[in-house]
C-alpha cells in the first residue's frame, strides 16, 4: 500500500512537472495585430493630425499675404447743427490694399510656416512610436500574465495531487500531520498566488484596452521573431542621430528660427504698397482714388533691433537644444541597448535555473520515495522550479519588449519600418488642399471624418 502511494505521487509530480515545462500552445491574436489596432485607434496620433492641419493653414496665411485684400467700408451717422438742422449721411465703398515690398518679410514668414509644418510632421512620428510602443508592453505584458495563469494552475494541480497522496500516507503511517499541514499551507498559498495572477490579468487586459482602444480576443499569441537591430552599440547611435525623429525635429525648428531672423532684420526695409478706394454717399457724391504708400522707419526707439536679438537669442537656444537632443538621443540608445543586454543575460541565467531547479526537483522527488527527503523538502524544491520559470518567463518578456525599445530609441519603431498594413495618415494631403490658401473648406480627410462621427456619437449620448 505504501509503495502504491509513493509511486502515485512520483507519476503526478513527474507528469505536471513535465505539463509545466511544455512552452505554449501558440495563439491566434498576434502582436502585429495589436499595432495595427493601436495606429487605427489612437486618440492621441488623431489629435496631433489635427494640430499639424493648423500649421498647415499657417502656411495658407502667409501665403495669403502675398496677394492684395478687397474689403468693404460703411459709415453712416446723423450731423447736428444749430443753424442747418440735423441732417444723415451715409456712405459705401469699398478699399484695395496691395503690399508690393516689404522687405522680404512676407517670404520668410511663409518659410518659417513650411519648416513649423515639417517639425511638427517628424513630432508626429515620434508620438506615433509613443502609441505603438505602449501597444507593444501592453501586448507583452498581458501575454506573460496569461502565462503566469497557466503555471500557477500547473502548480496548483501538482499541490493539489501533493496534498492527496500525504493524506494517503498519513492514513498508513509514513508521514505524521505536520507533514499534511504543510502541503494544505502550500496549497492554500498557491490558490491565493492564482487569484492574484488572474486578477494580473484582468489588469493588463484593461492597458491593452487603453493602449489600442479594443479587449484583447479570447486567444493571443506568444513570443514572435523580433526585428533585427543593427550590429552594435556604436552603429545604432550612429543611425539614431540621422534619422531619429527628435531630431528631425529641431533642425526643422532652427531653420524656422533662422528666418525669424530674417523676418526681424527685414523690419528695418521699407515697404511699398498700392492703395484704392471707391465708394458713393447717400448725397449721391461719388469718390475713388488710387495711390502709393511707401514707408520705413526712421527711428522706433530700438524696438527694431530688440526684436532681432530676441530672435537671435532665440536660434541660439535651439542651436543649443540640438546639440542637447542628439546627445539625449545617444543616452536613451545606449541605455535601451543595456538594458536589452542586461534582459538577454538574465534569459541564459534563468534558463540554467530553470534546467538546475528541474533536476534537483526530480531528485528530491527520487530521494522523497527512498525516505531521505521530507514532505517539505519536495514542497520546496516545487517552489524553486516555480520561481525559476516564473522568472524566465519574465526575463523572456523583458528582453522582447527591450528589443522594441531600442527601436523606439533609434526612431525605427513606425508603421513604415515595421511594415503595418495600415491605412496611413498623409500628411501632405491636408497641406496640399491649403497650402495655396483656397477661399472653400478642404475636404475632410478619413481620419477626420471618422472623428466627426465619434464626437458626434458623444454628443446624442
Amino acid at each position: 500500500m505504501a509503495g502504491w502511494i509513493g509511486h502515485r505521487l512520483a507519476a503526478a509530480v513527474v507528469g505536471t512537472a513535465m505539463a509545466m515545462a511544455q512552452p505554449m500552445p501558440a495563439w491566434a491574436q498576434s502582436l502585429t495585430d495589436a499595432l495595427i489596432l493601436a495606429y487605427d485607434s489612437s486618440n492621441i496620433l488623431e489629435q496631433q493630425r489635427a494640430l499639424l492641419r493648423g500649421l498647415d493653414d499657417d502656411v495658407a496665411v502667409a501665403v495669403a499675404a502675398l496677394r492684395p485684400t478687397l474689403s468693404y467700408r460703411g459709415t453712416a451717422g446723423i450731423d447736428y447743427d444749430d443753424v442747418r438742422g440735423n441732417s444723415s449721411n451715409a456712405t459705401l465703398g469699398v478699399v484695395l490694399d496691395y503690399t508690393i515690398l516689404d522687405g522680404g518679410q512676407r517670404a520668410f514668414r511663409i518659410g518659417a510656416a513650411k519648416e513649423a509644418v515639417l517639425a511638427a510632421r517628424w513630432n508626429l512620428v515620434q508620438f506615433e512610436q509613443e502609441v505603438l510602443l505602449l501597444a507593444v508592453d501592453a501586448y507583452l505584458n498581458l501575454v506573460l500574465a496569461a502565462r503566469i495563469v497557466d503555471v500557477r494552475e500547473s502548480n496548483l494541480r501538482l499541490l493539489d495531487t501533493q496534498l492527496a497522496a500525504a493524506r494517503d500516507r498519513f492514513e498508513v503511517g509514513e508521514v505524521t500531520r505536520t507533514d499534511v499541514s504543510i502541503a494544505e499551507a502550500r496549497r492554500a498559498a498557491a490558490r491565493s498566488a492564482l487569484a492574484a495572477a488572474r486578477g494580473q490579468v484582468d489588469i493588463q487586459r484593461e492597458r491593452y484596452r487603453l493602449a489600442t482602444g479594443h479587449l484583447p480576443g479570447a486567444n493571443l499569441q506568444g513570443m514572435i521573431p523580433t526585428p533585427e537591430l543593427p550590429p552594435t552599440v556604436e552603429r545604432a547611435q550612429a543611425l539614431a542621430v540621422q534619422i531619429n525623429p527628435t531630431i528631425k525635429s529641431s533642425q526643422h525648428d532652427i531653420t524656422a528660427s533662422r528666418l525669424l531672423v530674417q523676418i526681424a532684420d527685414a523690419a528695418r526695409r521699407p515697404t511699398l504698397s498700392f492703395q484704392g478706394n471707391a465708394g458713393v454717399a447717400s448725397r449721391g457724391v461719388e469718390n475713388a482714388g488710387i495711390g502709393l504708400d511707401v514707408r520705413g522707419p526712421i527711428y522706433d526707439g530700438g524696438a527694431i533691433s530688440a526684436r532681432t536679438r530676441n530672435a537671435i537669442a532665440g536660434l541660439q537656444a535651439r542651436q543649443a537644444g540640438l546639440l542637447q537632443q542628439a546627445r539625449a538621443v545617444t543616452d536613451n540608445v545606449g541605455q535601451a541597448w543595456a538594458f536589452l543586454q542586461i534582459a538577454r543575460a538574465q534569459v541564459i541565467a534563468s534558463n540554467e535555473q530553470v534546467r538546475s531547479a528541474q533536476l534537483a526537483f526530480e531528485g528530491f522527488r527520487e530521494e522523497a520515495l527512498l525516505g531521505a527527503r521530507t514532505t517539505l523538502d519536495v514542497l520546496d524544491a516545487e517552489q524553486e522550479l516555480l520561481d525559476a520559470r516564473t522568472a524566465r518567463l519574465e526575463a523572456q518578456t523583458e528582453a522582447e519588449l527591450a528589443v522594441y525599445r531600442v527601436m523606439a530609441a533609434i526612431g525605427l519603431l513606425t508603421t513604415d519600418h515595421l511594415g503595418l498594413r495600415v491605412e496611413r495618415y498623409d500628411p501632405s494631403r491636408y497641406y496640399n488642399a491649403v497650402r495655396t490658401a483656397p477661399t472653400t473648406r478642404p475636404t475632410q480627410s478619413v481620419q477626420g471624418s471618422r472623428l466627426d462621427r465619434v464626437l458626434q456619437r458623444f454628443g446624442r449620448d
